[in-house]
């Protein structure tokens, strides 16, 4: 599943949604033209498709013996053992829905679980399929919700911090992983360098944890922070998406048990994903690597945020086959698995996607926002 909800490096335009900041001026956060890409990066994308068809090609006709395997086993797939990794998918979308939802708690008029779960299919659709597509993407989530009633400021800030948690989520799962994997099994490589960065990454955040209760710290940080709003543009608009996300997040309130229902969301809807591709093995007659199944899963979607070509294609197939065949399983077998899990997770949510960006496009009720009036 290509997950959207966390990109928000594109939000740098400027709209008014009618939220006031402390200084009575208007909080503001990126409209549609804030999602446009340079053309370089335009051209750059079209030329890493190009490289991965050509590398697909050429490795096709040298692993042919493979691919007849593979042909084999996808002929042969249990239609019914795909349809649950079919809805174990559909899950998986519908928790990172509830997730933005209740993200959304504050909002005067919350869409429903269906809105909710139409636009992450829809956003999915447009960041797995056009160049920039994230970017779009969040532009696209962004209009939508302030059509319905929603102010740009809260529709930003729930990307944002559905995206920490998202990210968070996927880091938990990954350690997990790398702890449930056999030491001793092929690619134990593997294991041993994300224990290290997830070592890290939490010495890192225990750090910045102690460092910001210095007052002294935090005086530096806040003169730095003025300094930068100040000289740069970009600076300026980040430190107000900052402040409004850091707003509207102490006006939800939960508490700290509060908290623990969105972040089993976030997590559950990579846990929904993973079991995909977990019934894609099955349908396929694979035995499972049980104990290296979260540590490849959660390195292969390391690899599709990178976003190097649409949707991914070619990266995802590459890098999830190849941990495969690292964690023991037959090439055939591998790349069998890597292609069934992306029709589950890629192409059956395309159709599915852009019918939802369809209707909600054309068909959805424009509200007229009160407070311009």
């Amino acid at each position: 599943m290509t997950q959207t909800s966390g990109d928000v490096s594109d939000l740098s335009g400027r709209q008014d949604d009618g939220h006031r900041t402390p200084a009575g001026q208007p909080a503001t956060v990126a409209g549609p033209e804030a999602a446009r890409r340079p053309r370089w990066q335009v051209w750059a994308w079209w030329a890493g498709t190009v490289a991965v068809v050509a590398l697909a090609a050429v490795g096709a006709v040298s692993h042919r013996h493979e691919l007849a395997g593979t042909s084999h086993l996808l002929t042969h797939v249990s239609a019914p053992k795909m349809a649950v990794a079919l809805v174990f998918e559909a899950a998986s979308f519908v928790a990172l829905a509830a997730l933005q939802r209740w993200l959304l708690r504050g909002a005067p008029a919350r869409p429903g679980p269906g809105t909710m779960t139409a636009l992450a299919f829809g956003a999915n659709a447009m960041a797995g399929a056009l160049p920039g597509g994230s970017a779009l993407s969040v532009a696209w989530v962004i209009r939508r919700l302030t059509r319905r009633g929603i102010g740009a400021t809260l529709a930003a800030a729930m990307l944002v911090v559905a995206g920490a948690l998202s990210a968070l989520a996927l880091a938990f799962l990954l350690t997990l992983g790398a702890l449930v994997a056999d030491p001793d099994a092929p690619g134990a490589g593997l294991r041993t360098v994300v224990l290290a960065a997830a070592a890290t990454l939490a010495a890192l955040i225990a750090a910045a944890v102690c460092l910001t209760r210095s007052s002294g710290l935090r005086r530096a940080m806040r003169r730095a922070g003025r300094y930068g709003t100040t000289r740069w543009r970009t600076g300026k608009r980040l430190g107000d998406l900052l402040a409004d996300v850091l707003h509207w997040a102490e006006a939800i309130q939960p508490g700290v048990r509060g908290w623990a229902r969105p972040c089993v969301l976030a997590l559950l809807n990579w846990v929904c994903d993973a079991a995909a591709l977990t019934a894609s093995l099955w349908a396929l007659g694979i035995a499972v690597p049980w104990r290296a199944i979260l540590i490849t899963y959660g390195l292969t979607q390391i690899s599709i945020s990178l976003r190097l070509t649409p949707g991914s294609l070619g990266v995802a197939e590459a890098s999830l086959s190849t941990l495969l065949v690292v964690q023991g399983l037959p090439a055939d077998h591998a790349i069998a698995a890597a292609l069934l899990y992306r029709v589950v997770s890629f192409w059956a949510a395309q159709p599915v996607g852009w019918a939802s960006w369809l209707y909600l496009t054309f068909r959805e009720p424009r509200v007229v926002d009160t407070d311009a009036e």
